[in-house]
């Protein structure tokens, strides 16, 4: 067996890509280092990131097939799930052939595996845009920590960006140890492992508490499905939810 071994960034995987693409060749697998199983049946080839490379197939995805391709291939490789490499190389040679309609031809196992991991993916997205909690630290920065599924952090900065455009704040990956950070004008994704406990501003105690009041106070206790909820809410987001501590 042959695997494409990268860096772990996306232009990594592009640069896979490019390799596998225009040399003619078929990798079993295109697997990020951190990835890497050890297997003496397997032979490696370490792709070095090539950012020209990169942005070639970048451009080709959108100009050749679609916008949209393009879309589901990065949330593909955010998904981070086993094979997800190997699915998005075929998902692209099909695309390269039949254009923007790849998406429609969901019999081919490759296209249907991109659509169901690209829409897991969205799916999570979403579901923290809306459950995702801020606490006031004492540095007056707004830190909100996160354990979520795949690798979305990314995806979830663009959005608090323009919605808290005038504070600044952390969004913190604690499962992976990577953050955004905004400071009012940008922001950007980096590594981040915290060294000492956080500090609480002063008033956040008592906003938590409300919040867990009126969370109380809407619940109608004869009404309650906790089966309904679960499906709306997985247990597995319920650890940094404001409302669901400490009742």
């Amino acid at each position: 067996m042959i695997y494409y071994v990268y860096d772990g960034s996306f232009d990594g995987l592009l640069t896979c890509i490019y390799e596998a693409y225009y040399k003619h060749e078929n990798p079993d697998d295109i697997v990020s280092m951190d990835k890497l199983d050890e297997n003496f049946l397997v032979q490696r080839y370490y792709i070095e990131t090539d950012r020209s490379k990169a942005d070639k197939v970048y451009n080709s995805i959108e100009e050749k097939i679609s916008l949209e391709a393009l879309k589901k291939v990065f949330y593909a490789y955010l998904s981070e799930l086993p094979k997800s490499g190997i699915c998005i190389l075929k998902y692209l040679r099909i695309g390269y052939k039949i254009g923007r309609q790849v998406d429609e031809n969901l019999s081919n196992d490759a296209v249907l595996a991109i659509d169901k991991i690209s829409h897991k993916v969205s799916i999570e997205k979403h579901r923290f845009l809306g459950i995702l909690r801020f606490k006031m630290l004492e540095n007056e920065i707004l830190y909100a920590a996160l354990e979520p599924e795949y690798n979305i952090v990314g995806l979830l900065a663009s959005h608090f960006a323009s919605r808290l455009s005038n504070e600044n704040w952390i969004i913190h990956d604690i499962k992976r140890n990577v953050a955004a950070l905004y400071n009012k004008k940008e922001w950007i994704v980096k590594e981040m492992t915290l060294e000492n406990e956080l500090i609480i501003h002063e008033d956040e105690e008592d906003y938590q508490d409300m919040w867990r009041a009126y969370y109380k106070h809407m619940a109608i206790q004869s009404r309650k499905n906790l089966k309904l909820k679960k499906n709306y809410m997985p247990m597995k987001y319920w650890k940094h939810l404001v409302e669901l501590s400490n009742l």
